[in-house]
């Protein structure tokens, strides 16, 4: 489950080593003021099946209120939290924090750790924004 549009760099390495998977898609977009996602995507199915896997990938977890969402939203079509595994690239302690906090024994995978949130809620000094970094956008 890559999380749009960012997450879809992730997806595609993903599936050089996960070729007989089924990919669903989320979309959200974040309010520069208030820092909250709105979900503008949901192509999950309807219910995951009993014990399936699923792997949800964002290269930035900043405040983690995205990934929160992208949980839930598997959660209530029927994921177990214990199947579930969050891959990034660079995460921030809050992110961390609101995940171990909201969802405990859940796994996340991350390359890097960086320390500091700045105001605007980037990681820093972090990548920059994923999605235009990968798709060369901006």
């Amino acid at each position: 489950v890559p999380i749009l549009r960012a997450g879809l760099v992730l997806l595609e390495e993903a599936k050089t080593v996960l070729p007989a998977t089924n990919t669903y898609h989320l979309g959200f977009v974040r309010d520069d003021q208030t820092l909250e996602a709105t979900m503008y995507l949901n192509k999950l199915p309807a219910q995951f099946s009993e014990g399936q896997r699923v792997l949800i990938v964002d290269p930035m977890l900043a405040t983690g209120g995205t990934m929160a969402q992208a949980i839930d939203q598997c959660v209530g079509r029927g994921a177990q939290v214990s199947d579930i595994r969050v891959v990034c690239v660079v995460a921030c302690p809050p992110a961390l924090s609101l995940l171990s906090g909201k969802y405990p024994g859940l796994r996340v995978y991350a390359a890097m750790i960086d320390e500091e949130l700045s105001p605007e809620g980037y990681i820093l000094p972090g990548l920059g924004d994923a999605g235009d970094r990968a798709f060369g956008t901006g």
